[in-house]
């Protein structure tokens, strides 16, 4: 799907989607890609900023720190999400998931770095 008909705000006319997808089901399908693509709080630039900021450089995908980094980002923006859709249960879901992956990284840097460990969670804010 060209980002050009996102933009220019035509994907989200009704008649262009009863001409796009002939079924209801493609209607609802093709529906929430829109949904999906509207709400990617995490772009590329983004995530090679975070990596680059904790990772040490773009590349550096796999430090502790900066799966960390990513993470915190990614439960604060559905952290947001959920507190205008209370009843989203799968997405609360999913960020228990997250919070649960963080805290074993978080656990396990703790152990193996601590000086990192503490510059970490006072540069993300994370422990008050």
């Amino acid at each position: 799907m060209p980002y050009e008909l996102l933009n220019s705000g035509f994907i989200g006319n009704s008649y262009f989607l009863n001409y796009l997808c002939t079924g209801k089901i493609a209607i609802k399908t093709h529906y929430y890609y829109l949904l999906l693509l509207k709400m990617s709080y995490l772009t590329v630039e983004k995530k090679a900023n975070i990596f680059k900021e904790f990772g040490g450089s773009e590349k550096n995908t796999g430090s502790v720190e900066a799966q960390i980094a990513l993470l915190t980002e990614r439960i604060n923006s559905i952290s947001g999400h959920l507190k205008q859709n209370k009843k989203d249960f799968s997405t609360h879901r999913g960020l228990m998931k997250m919070v649960g992956q963080r805290k074993r990284l978080l656990s396990y840097l703790s152990k193996t770095n601590l000086t990192g460990y503490r510059a970490l969670i006072e540069k993300l804010g994370i422990r008050k």
